[in-house]
């Protein structure tokens, strides 16, 4: 089974949602980005003027559900491969931040 299966069927179910409504004509990649935006502001709004463990669980789980459906249809609409393209930031960041600088530090990979 490949690493990402979990992820395509996601996907597969998100276009079959949109596609039973007709909203592909709204799905570009501008609008789906703006849309991920918004949505990932509203899940920041659940956060503000109190402490993190204040914030409504369940609006949480229902924010993150929203700027996850709206970047997997990014993702599908640009032909991105989600896993792959994690998995190459991961690798990335693995450079930009080696574990014997980077371990219990927040500093930005340039502060290092």
């Amino acid at each position: 089974m490949p690493a990402n299966s979990g992820i395509d069927a996601l996907t597969r179910e998100l276009i079959a949602f949109r596609d039973e409504r007709d909203w592909k004509q709204f799905h570009n990649a501008k609008d789906l980005a703006i849309a991920a935006s918004i949505e990932a502001s509203e899940l920041l709004e659940l956060f503000l003027w109190k402490s993190p463990e204040d914030a409504d669980r369940d609006k949480i789980r229902s924010e993150l559900a929203d700027l996850f459906m709206y970047c997997l249809l990014l993702a599908h609409e640009q032909e991105l491969d989600v896993a792959a393209i994690i998995r190459e930031k991961v690798a990335e960041n693995r450079a930009k931040y080696p574990v014997s600088k980077a371990r219990g530090n927040a500093r930005k990979y340039t502060e290092l």
